[in-house]
């Protein structure tokens, strides 16, 4: 069965960093878009960065974190990451990495698998 966990959030002050990951199974990776959303309360939920199954991830950034976040991935190990760098107030949310087969332009509402996400706090 496919499953997503993520890990890596917790509390931090504004321009630090943080590496989330997101642990992978059930699947084959490359055959599927992979991607990094991120809710805050009362917010709908938005993509923050994606990998496509072909690897690319050069067109997916939300543009409140494009220079900051980077998405990656090791097929090798099933694992996802997303290094998230000089982290500000507005990137408190809960973030989730999810898994589609189609597309990292499909709304977040389409997504088919979803991890529980982990919370991640930037505050001073």
């Amino acid at each position: 069965q496919v499953q997503l966990v993520e890990s890596g959030g917790g509390l931090v002050q504004p321009g630090d960093s943080l590496r989330l990951s997101c642990r992978t199974s059930g699947f084959i990776l490359d055959d599927y878009n992979i991607g990094w959303f991120r809710q805050a309360p009362g917010r709908e939920r938005e993509r923050v960065s994606c990998i496509s199954s072909f690897g690319d991830s050069s067109s997916y950034d939300a543009d409140s974190v494009k220079g900051r976040f980077a998405i990656s991935r090791d097929i090798a190990t099933n694992m996802v990451y997303l290094q998230m760098n000089n982290l500000k107030p507005e990137d408190t949310a809960t973030y989730y990495c999810g898994a589609d087969v189609q597309s990292c332009n499909l709304a977040p509402t389409y997504w088919t698998y979803w991890g529980p996400g982990t919370q991640v706090t930037v505050s001073s």
